[in-house]
């Protein structure tokens, strides 16, 4: 059992010290991971969306052309100082430091929530208090996107283990769309009833 997360200081320490620490900007594997992304969205545009841990603002550059309105948010002022200078030209998208789920930006009617990387980051509690905030954000009909890496970590939670938690917490509420397994990473997209 995951009993603590990992604190906002330990992604601005990785963004203070390296400028893209994930090589999402460079690396053939992550642009081949988010083309499956914006693949398993593509079906229909999103009017209102949140990015939780939107780094330098790689996905959320690609996110932006299929959302209406898009929230990005995170937890290090570093990441997200790089994301408005990636993204200035898109008016469509607005940042806010927030470490989701303790911190939630005021959302409502949102249709559209992704997690890419991040929900094995959290704790048992704060998984389960991400499932009770985008239960209360998500408009029915509303998806959920999970992406994250199945590789072996030190995070707090195996990527299985924080998707089977967060399906525990919303399963009474949603049906799965997707459920793909990718050499490395798992993609899980799930409809609000």
């Amino acid at each position: 059992m995951a009993e603590r997360s990992l604190p906002p200081a330990y992604f601005e320490d990785i963004f203070a010290g390296d400028a893209d620490p994930w090589d999402l900007a460079s690396s053939p594997y992550e642009a081949a991971k988010f083309d499956r992304t914006i693949a398993a969205l593509s079906s229909r545009r999103a009017a209102c969306a949140l990015e939780v841990g939107c780094a330098g603002g790689v996905l959320t550059e690609r996110l932006s052309v299929i959302c209406d309105h898009l929230v990005a948010i995170d937890v290090s002022p570093t990441a997200l100082s790089r994301a408005r200078q990636r993204l200035s030209e898109r008016p469509n998208v607005r940042f806010e430091t927030a470490a989701f789920p303790r911190d939630c930006p005021v959302l409502e009617g949102l249709d559209l929530v992704v997690l890419s990387e991040v929900a094995y980051y959290w704790s048992d509690a704060d998984l389960d208090l991400a499932a009770r905030r985008i239960a209360q954000v998500l408009v029915g009909g509303g998806r959920l996107l999970l992406v994250h890496w199945t590789g072996d970590t030190d995070y707090p939670q195996t990527a299985d283990a924080a998707v089977e938690r967060l399906w525990i917490g919303l399963s009474d509420m949603m049906t799965v769309d997707v459920a793909e397994r990718h050499p490395n990473y798992r993609l899980d997209l799930w409809s609000r009833q």
